[in-house]
């Protein structure tokens, strides 16, 4: 995170992540401390939001990997679909599991 705050780009984070985010705090117990990280982390980020239109993709993203057998989690497509939408790419550890969704751009760290 330090690295690309440094780099001056635009940083984004997708609603589904966060809900990751929160998720992970709750079923591990993190202390404080990493809540508070966590806060400061979103709310020096840009927001994207999973509008209609990104539910839209999401879904085609979805289906198609469903029925393809090679599906992720919903939160993951619906990263994509928002990805996609706002022609975004996905900074990600996990860049075989997106690499599954057809046209969109990866970025691994």
């Amino acid at each position: 995170m330090k690295e690309l705050e440094g780099s001056h780009l635009p940083l984004f984070i997708a609603t589904p992540s966060i809900v990751e985010l929160w998720s992970g705090i709750v079923r591990f117990n993190r202390p404080q401390s990493e809540k508070i990280k966590i806060l400061q982390t979103i709310s020096e980020q840009l927001i994207l939001d999973l509008t209609k239109e990104a539910a839209v993709e999401a879904g085609k993203i979805d289906g198609t990997l469903v029925k393809t057998g090679k599906e992720i989690e919903p939160e993951d497509s619906m990263i994509a679909g928002i990805a996609i939408t706002n022609h975004e790419a996905v900074l990600t550890r996990n860049t075989e599991h997106f690499r599954r969704v057809m046209g969109l751009t990866t970025e691994r760290y």
